[in-house]
């Protein structure tokens, strides 16, 4: 028996492609598996990096304490009220999925709100483009988007070296990575 399945059939990060599509935000109310959250000095200036750069919405507020912002499911972030922020981006960061559209129109919009605040996109050797920023609370944030699968690329000879293979291939192969 394989104990492999679709996990995009729980997800709502879409299958990468040229074509694909980011699913709308979502606006319903879930037990959060998990979420990030982040101290700042500023509420307001927060709240207004986050929906005008990042594209997160705000889902709910307690004014002058907290605001709970999402993007997709399972994308949230509680930006909370501190005094004091550290003087520079931890070596931690988090991660939230995008689609490769969204990545130039994000770089842009963050040099709009914030410049200074983002760096250039850049390819991994896992197959995806990311793009790192750094908000007004010194978090650092990364957008990754999957790039389409070349089975000939130098992606698939990276993850064939370490045991993966492509979707459609004899998983058996994958033992623990499936």
């Amino acid at each position: 028996m394989s104990h492999y399945y679709d996990a995009f059939e729980m997800s709502p990060v879409p299958a990468p492609g040229p074509d694909a599509v980011a699913p709308e935000p979502f606006h319903g109310i879930y037990g959060m598996p998990a979420f990030v959250t982040i101290p700042t000095t500023d509420l307001a200036a927060s709240v207004h990096f986050w929906t005008r750069g990042l594209g997160f919405f705000e889902l709910f507020a307690i004014p002058g304490r907290l605001v709970h912002l999402r993007r997709w499911a399972f994308q949230d972030v509680l930006l909370v009220s501190a005094p004091a922020v550290p003087e520079q981006a931890p070596a931690l960061s988090v991660s939230f999925a995008c689609v490769l559209n969204q990545i130039d129109p994000l770089v842009e919009a963050c040099r709009t709100v914030l410049p200074g605040s983002v760096d250039d996109p850049r390819d991994t050797p896992w197959n995806t483009r990311d793009v790192a920023v750094t908000t007004p609370e010194n978090a650092r944030i990364v957008f990754t988007a999957a790039k389409p699968f070349d089975p000939a690329g130098q992606e698939a000879r990276n993850l064939a070296a370490i045991g993966i293979t492509p979707p459609g291939v004899d998983r058996r192969d994958n033992g623990q990575h499936a």
